[in-house]
């Protein structure tokens, strides 16, 4: 009787597990200041996700650059991310990083932690701090 009780308290610990993970979604726009290189003024992102299960699709816009540049590679792996990005001259940025759930465990987190790098000199990479973006206040009427 103890061994079936322990079994069915391992199972239900397991199942809880894959319910939190199950309800990580960083679908929405996400906003981050990426350091500016010689200590100039921050380069505002926006990165707009769209989650499907494990697949991650989307994009990331700054106001320096035209179009958003689409996001490819994407995964989600319980509270891990990552993605790739492709610049202008083909520099490809990989992405790797951490979605942190709220601290009351029942809603969304509003923060990714991510690691930027390339195998390229002219972009050394970094640590990004990615914000959930606030959702617009509804209209009122008077």
């Amino acid at each position: 009787m103890k061994r079936l009780l322990c079994i069915c308290a391992a199972a239900m610990m397991a199942l809880g597990t894959l319910t939190v993970h199950a309800a990580t979604n960083i679908t929405g726009t996400w906003t981050t200041e990426m350091n500016a290189q010689g200590g100039g003024a921050g380069i505002q992102l926006t990165f707009t996700f769209k989650q499907d299960g494990a697949t991650l699709t989307g994009t990331v816009q700054s106001p320096q650059q035209g179009d958003p540049i689409a996001i490819s590679e994407g995964k989600v792996d319980g509270d891990k991310i990552s993605f790739k990005v492709v610049i202008q001259g083909g520099m490809t940025i990989i992405h790797a990083g951490t979605f942190v759930a709220s601290m009351d465990g029942n809603s969304a987190g509003d923060t990714i932690k991510l690691t930027s790098k390339t195998d390229q000199g002219d972009f050394p990479g970094g640590d990004l701090t990615l914000k959930r973006a606030k959702a617009p206040a509804a209209p009122t009427t008077n």
